[in-house]
């Protein structure tokens, strides 16, 4: 497989200011884009009620088709959107029950977009998506942050770890 990538978007307005950086991305450096809007996808569930939801399959095909996820989030409360948490959740129904398309992540990549009303902000954000990285076996990228107010089309958006 080439080195396919795609950006897993996570925010809760399908034309805010992560889609803009998003779209401009994808433009650019011809990556596909899943927005986790279109999907439904339960909360982590221990009974597995939640099973029928979007989640498995969409995960299924991420897994086949990529080897470099990128997760594009804004920062909501100094954290992840609620709908990227939710995902990330749900991976653990890879290690619980659908273990063999969980392994199918060791060796893949992820890298992080972020923005807010900031022009940085502080490091400790990323923890979860590093942790989350070397527990499953894949190699953490590195991340970019855009600050929201000031995007405009003069605005460079780049990444360094593509």
């Amino acid at each position: 497989m080439e080195n396919k990538t795609v950006i897993i978007l996570g925010s809760s307005r399908k034309n805010g200011n992560t889609t803009k950086i998003v779209d401009e991305i994808s433009k650019e450096h011809n990556i596909d884009v899943i927005n986790l809007s279109d999907y439904t996808i339960s909360y982590y569930d221990y009974e597995s009620k939640n099973i029928g939801d979007d989640f498995l399959p969409l995960i299924r095909g991420i897994i086949e088709k990529y080897d470099t996820l990128i997760f594009a989030t804004p920062i909501y409360w100094y954290n992840m959107s609620g709908i990227m948490k939710v995902f990330f959740d749900r991976i653990s129904d890879l290690i619980r029950i659908e273990k063999e398309t969980g392994r199918k992540l060791r060796g893949k990549k992820i890298g992080v977009i972020t923005n807010s009303h900031d022009n940085e902000i502080e490091e400790s954000f990323y923890i979860p998506f590093q942790k989350s990285a070397d527990y499953l076996g894949m190699e953490y990228l590195g991340h970019a942050h855009y600050n929201a107010n000031i995007l405009n089309q003069q605005t460079k958006i780049e990444l360094t770890f593509i």
